[in-house]
């Protein structure tokens, strides 16, 4: 039997990278989704394809070939319905018969949203998985605003007062993507992914100053408060509402939670936070002088 080829859409993203390099490294065939190709081959990166989710005309040729699909939806739509369902049944009229979705832990399956797409996958295409990740370790290190605000400051405001999280390295969820993707029984399920532990973000802070060697520390505000900063930093106030009443989610529990899934599907326990804060040491940097 071929090898599969899988198109990866969110190729040059935090799991979307990974599951690029795991997917390869399996001996399978990878193709990476982006809107600029020849940027991307000129960056080093193999079998670059052209994709863009607002040019369907362009959907077929990306899809030339294809038979398994990771599945991310497009950034910064807040009904990715009508834009992904099109698409998906082009995949699958050519041939795609395994998609696996990015999704989240804090979305369920609904009508509407990112939690519409889980509904989508299951009855559009013929082996599916649905990941549901919790919050992303690189979020401590990258442009999220929890990450500026270390190397700023060194205070990271939320409003999920003693909520805990089990935040989990994006390694881990496209350790778990990629055996969704190539495994040669289709998973078939939703996968809550989870780190090893639940934090809240005072111990995240606490873990971070000491293996920085820097002050870091949480600061709890109301939900309302919440609002207010992050409508100050040019966030549309409903953006703002939403964001904020994630963090509300956690406070009440919500993600206070941890899973066997990434043990269970590839054999191995997920990163611990300070594992991953120690490899990541001079991400909590603040920004040089120069």
């Amino acid at each position: 039997m071929a090898e599969p080829t899988v198109l990866v859409l969110g190729a040059t993203g935090n799991t979307g990278s990974e599951v690029l390099r795991m997917v390869r490294a399996q001996g399978a065939r990878a193709l990476a989704a982006t809107r600029r190709p020849e940027a991307a081959a000129a960056a080093g990166v193999a079998d670059a394809v052209r994709f863009d989710w607002h040019d369907p005309d362009g959907h077929a040729a990306a899809l030339r070939g294809v038979d398994r699909l990771y599945l991310v939806a497009p950034l910064g739509v807040a009904e990715p319905l009508p834009v992904v369902e099109p698409f998906l049944r082009t995949a699958v009229a050519q041939g795609v018969r395994r998609a696996v979705l990015l999704s989240s832990s804090a979305v369920d399956e609904a009508g509407t949203g990112l939690g519409a797409l889980h509904a989508l996958v299951r009855r559009t295409v013929p082996e599916w998985a649905v990941l549901r990740p919790s919050w992303f370790m690189q979020n401590f290190t990258g442009d999220h605003p929890v990450a500026q605000a270390i190397r700023g400051d060194g205070e990271i405001v939320t409003a999920t007062g003693d909520g805990r999280v089990a935040f989990v390295d994006a390694a881990d969820i496209a350790a778990v993507a990629t055996r969704a993707l190539l495994d040669d029984r289709p998973h078939n399920t939703d996968h809550v992914i989870t780190g090893p532990e639940a934090l809240g973000y005072r111990e995240a802070a606490r873990i971070v100053a000491e293996v920085s060697g820097r002050p870091v520390r949480h600061v709890a505000v109301a939900t309302g408060e919440l609002v207010e900063r992050l409508s100050a930093t040019g966030l549309p106030p409903e953006f703002a509402a939403f964001l904020a009443g994630l963090d509300e989610d956690i406070r009440h529990g919500a993600e206070d939670r941890t899973t066997d899934t990434v043990e269970r599907v590839t054999g191995r326990p997920p990163r611990s936070f300070r594992a991953f804060a120690e490899a990541h040491r001079a991400a909590f940097a603040p920004p040089s002088a120069a």
